[in-house]
């Protein structure tokens, strides 16, 4: 049975990929530093940011039945019946981040489907602004980003909710936890687990791109990002190979899908790693 799909999306990827310059890679002490000075400015009285209940007139959550793993919780379409497929669509986030008695963690909002990120809107957000209205150690931008799945399904919508930072509308979708410092959101090529509840699928006659760890684990893209290569599409991906700078013993590849493929992570916290150029991936137990 596939799933039908009736209604707006709401589901999430999560990508930990920093909009950062590679200048602040190149010296993650100065990054760290500033980041932290963000927590003298939590408590203040100023808002930047807005929140709404998920539910409006132009969403319709429906429960639907699908092939893949049963969860406890009912299972909701969330494709845009409006746009068809999803795959390519532009999207970005907000991560807010802070600290808890165990490490880092981020409450990850999304743009999709209620908006495509405009771009001016996007670059006027203020992230120190945000973090301060919101008592966080830092809000972290990612995007903008392009979706590489055809659709999403995700299993509880009970804690989904909206936010308006600055113009830009946004649901929030999943949690991730960072680690123990703040540090560990330089890492590439190192998975976070992801709270997300959801599935993808990727349709027959869809291109997967992929990566292979050094173990023979591998991780199936589910986002680009134009945020250190700006001018980077799809088309690019197919000799993504020759760009990055892969850790010893890992490969890239990608293959077009003769039949539909699903990364499910209803029941389990995604795997989820960045590259080096940003793009995202989901770990899956068995390869396309």
């Amino acid at each position: 049975m596939g799933v039908h799909v009736t209604t707006v999306f709401i589901a999430l990827s999560f990508t930990i990929v920093l909009t950062m310059s590679k200048k602040f890679f190149i010296k993650p002490s100065l990054f760290i530093s500033a980041l932290l000075m963000t927590l003298a400015a939590c408590g203040s009285d100023d808002k930047s940011t807005t929140t709404e209940p998920i539910a409006t007139e132009d969403t319709a959550i429906e429960v639907a039945s699908t092939d893949v793993p049963a969860t406890d919780a009912p299972v909701a379409s969330t494709a845009n019946s409006t746009r068809g497929s999803m795959h390519g669509v532009r999207y970005c986030e907000i991560l807010l981040i802070s600290r808890k008695d165990d490490g880092i963690h981020g409450e990850v909002f999304n743009t999709f489907p209620l908006n495509e990120c405009p771009d001016d809107q996007w670059k006027a957000i203020d992230t120190a602004a945000v973090a301060k209205a919101e008592g966080v150690l830092f809000a972290m931008p990612n995007g903008p980003r392009y979706w590489a799945m055809d659709s999403v399904v995700k299993a509880d919508m009970a804690d989904v909710f909206s936010k308006t930072f600055g113009e830009v509308e946004m649901n929030r979708y999943a949690s991730v936890y960072v680690g123990t410092s703040p540090a560990d959101l330089l890492t590439f090529y190192s998975p976070f687990a992801v709270n997300r509840k959801a599935a993808f699928t990727f349709n027959a006659g869809t291109n997967v791109y992929m990566l292979h760890d050094a173990e023979g684990n591998t991780y199936v893209m589910q986002s680009w990002s134009q945020q250190v290569d700006p001018m980077l599409t799809e088309d690019d991906l197919l000799t993504l190979a020759d760009r990055l700078q892969l850790p010893e013993g890992w490969t890239y590849d990608y293959k077009t899908l003769t039949q539909d493929f699903v990364v499910e992570t209803r029941a389990e916290d995604a795997q989820v790693l960045g590259d080096d150029l940003r793009n995202s991936y989901s770990y899956v137990a068995v390869a396309p």
